[in-house]
């Protein structure tokens, strides 16, 4: 109970804030707890975060009916992304992303990425910012976030933050395409425990579902009131120690 209660708090801070929650979440288990994280469990924290996520937006989600723009929006910045993630997934080259190492050095290349793209100081009206050149560049760039330490919401923002758009608002976007990413990962774990024939819910799952919610919605509330006085360059400074720890551990 204690590793799916940790577990459950870096899924809810992680998968939102700029810093990897793939990469936080192998790393956690194997250097603390030293064992391969259960399918059941990863599936259970994603439920956690999506329920939070649908429930913070729900207004916004509900006006997709009547602003289609923002709809059509998603729809195209998460469809690279969710191609090439069932191409690596079927093919098992994911996998092989998933070396220490690797997550080390793009944690370090990707914050200082984040660092660049939060430079730019214009604050483009987000309503004419969806279209579909904006679209797909914000698409490509969450592809990159498939290898474990980039973070899908730190590439996300960065993509925003290059086109212009406020850091308010590439906070909304990035937290929207989390939803089809969070309900294919979802849906991709499900058929991996059907195959394993290894499918159980038990309290653990539940216990985990319900702190990955309440730790989510919490970040997801403050990350905006965080936004709204400060940069990224805490987030950067982090990944950048991160990073070196990760590689220092490594060799």
């Amino acid at each position: 109970m204690f590793e799916i209660f940790i577990l459950s708090i870096v899924q809810g801070l992680t998968e939102f804030l700029p810093i990897s929650s793939s990469s936080h979440l192998i790393l956690i288990s194997e250097f603390l707890f030293k064992s391969d994280s259960n399918l059941m469990i990863d599936i259970s924290l994603h439920v956690g975060s999506l329920f939070a996520i649908i429930i913070f937006f729900s207004k916004k989600i509900l006006n997709f009916f009547s602003d289609k723009s923002f709809l059509v929006f998603i729809i195209i910045a998460s469809l690279p992304t969710l191609i090439i993630g069932f191409i690596l997934g079927l093919t098992g080259i994911i996998e092989y992303l998933r070396e220490p190492i690797i997550i080390g050095i793009v944690t370090i290349i990707f914050g200082l990425l984040l660092f660049i793209s939060d430079k730019n100081n214009q604050s483009k009206n987000l309503q004419d910012c969806l279209n579909l050149k904006s679209a797909l560049i914000v698409g490509f760039f969450q592809c990159i976030s498939l290898i474990p330490g980039v973070s899908r919401s730190g590439i996300t923002i960065t993509a925003a933050r290059f086109l212009g758009i406020s850091r308010k608002d590439s906070l909304t976007i990035s937290f929207l395409l989390s939803i089809p990413i969070l309900i294919a990962i979802g849906f991709f774990n499900f058929f991996e425990v059907i195959k394993l024939n290894s499918f159980e819910i038990t309290i653990t799952n539940i216990v985990g579902i319900v702190l990955s919610f309440i730790f989510s919605y919490l970040t997801i509330k403050y990350f905006f009131k965080f936004v709204e006085k400060f940069n990224f360059n805490i987030f950067v400074i982090y990944r950048i120690i991160l990073g070196l720890v990760i590689i220092t551990l490594y060799f």
